[in-house]
């Protein structure tokens, strides 16, 4: 059992004893310093609140509309949605902040609070700092019973969403639509199955075969948008002669595809290929995170932009991208954040610009995948036990490999020639995360299972 407080919100698993998972009573002392740092900085007290179809997400929903009236906030209630529509719905409600309620790709005993600010975008590492002081020492008082918050509900942003991405400017529908596209879409039980399948209408793809596609949250197989979770989605667009299939997480903020013949497009390179399609139609530079691909420095200063790296996180990615005024950026986790459509990482702008791209190949997706190099990630992890000290761990791995170039902004990054390996704690499991990039992935392979080794040592 876990309870985890991080840029990427409060996460824990459900089950079990207050202050070790993401029990009610945390939710209530957590929700509650939020609505108080809402108050404090904000003059219009609303909250958006939504969530995804977990097994646990109606139950937390209740407890925090309910803290949050309980303070005198009025909650405008999506119910069932995504994060990015949560993100955008704040700005359309002119509200003060919002919670999306998902643990995003992790399995259904996690759940968590998304926290956003006005803007709709992930809170500060600062502001979260606040609350969570304030929750620690259950800083807050509540309304009295004539100043109680009121729950409005509405159900009709998902669909506004929609409309805005249709109308996006690098959009073209009546490509798309030409095409006639026939499509499989796993939406692991959760929004997915209403958001992907209604915006693919929108842009008139008709033939679309839907896996998973039951909103109860008792997920078909890992959450996580991987190859060995997709197995399935693989021999369905085979079967099917599908032309391709696509998968998001439970709250549809990743996306990655996979081709005619089963194999993956890479959801490393969901972004590159987004990227290189805005980058031709607009100048720019980019931005993505220390464990996204090289591919995405190569592909933008091809089209004569900038590249800059950020710590991992969306909240520092969007950070940078602000800094260095970007046109695209993300993460390679699948990850598109288009800003002039919001800062936030949204599957269904991704989609729609993907097949926008994809529509002026004539061979398919397979085809349009070998515009791009074929660089390897390996991806691993170290789960770890209560007390290990990951800063030492760092600290003699930095000595170990002092001859090569390192960069310590977020973990530890260590560059060999034309590869690198990155190592940091995650912000969403208690896990250190071992990602190595090669041309090879044999190479990629060996240099985690080398550094892997070095931790298990040093711990």
């Amino acid at each position: 059992m876990a309870l985890i407080k991080s840029i990427s919100g409060i996460r824990g698993t459900i089950g079990g004893k207050p202050d070790e998972t993401l029990s009610p009573l945390d939710i209530v002392k957590f929700v509650s310093a939020y609505g108080i740092w809402v108050k404090d900085n904000q003059r219009n007290h609303k909250v958006v609140v939504g969530r995804d179809a977990r097994i646990s997400g109606e139950l937390i929903s209740h407890i925090v509309i309910s803290a949050l009236n309980a303070l005198g906030i009025d909650v405008i209630d999506l119910n069932l949605s995504t994060t990015p529509t949560v993100e955008m719905a704040v700005v359309w409600e002119n509200a003060a902040g919002g919670i999306m309620i998902t643990a995003s790709h992790n399995p259904r005993e996690w759940n968590a609070l998304k926290l956003l600010n006005h803007l709709g975008e992930f809170i500060s590492a600062e502001d979260g700092e606040r609350i969570l002081d304030m929750a620690s020492r259950e800083d807050f008082i509540y309304s009295s019973v004539d100043k109680l918050g009121t729950t409005y509900f509405n159900n009709t942003y998902i669909q506004k969403h929609i409309d805005k991405v249709i109308n996006h400017p690098l959009v073209e529908v009546d490509s798309i639509n030409n095409k006639n596209y026939k499509v499989v879409v796993d939406a692991i039980n959760s929004s997915g199955a209403v958001a992907v399948p209604e915006l693919l209408k929108a842009l008139g793809v008709e033939q679309v075969t839907l896996l998973n596609g039951e909103m109860n949250g008792k997920f078909a197989h890992n959450p996580e948008p991987l190859p060995e979770n997709l197995v399935v989605l693989s021999s369905t667009v085979i079967k099917t002669k599908a032309d391709f299939g696509i998968a998001v997480d439970p709250d549809v903020d990743r996306l990655c595809f996979v081709c005619e013949d089963g194999s993956m497009f890479g959801e490393e390179y969901t972004l590159v290929a987004v990227a290189d399609y805005v980058l031709s139609r607009k100048n720019g530079n980019t931005v993505s995170n220390m464990s996204s691909t090289k591919a995405l420095k190569e592909i933008t200063l091809k089209h004569g932009g900038q590249y800059f790296p950020s710590a991992v996180g969306e909240v520092n990615v969007v950070r940078k991208m602000k800094e260095v005024n970007a046109v695209v950026g993300g993460e390679g986790n699948g990850g598109i954040i288009i800003p002039d459509l919001h800062y936030g990482r949204d599957a269904l702008i991704g989609i729609a610009l993907f097949l926008t791209a994809l529509s002026k190949e004539k061979n398919g997706i397979r085809s349009f995948r070998k515009r791009y190099p074929d660089y390897f990630i390996s991806k691993n992890k170290v789960e770890l036990q209560k007390g290990v000290n990951v800063a030492e761990i760092f600290t003699k791995i930095r000595t170990k490999y002092k001859n090569h170039p390192t960069n310590t902004d977020d973990g530890l990054k260590i560059e060999f020639d034309n590869d690198w390996v990155h190592l940091r704690t995650s912000n969403t499991e208690p896990i250190i995360r071992i990602y190595a990039e090669s041309n090879f992935e044999t190479t990629a392979r060996n240099i985690a299972q080398r550094l892997m080794h070095d931790i298990k040592e040093f711990i």
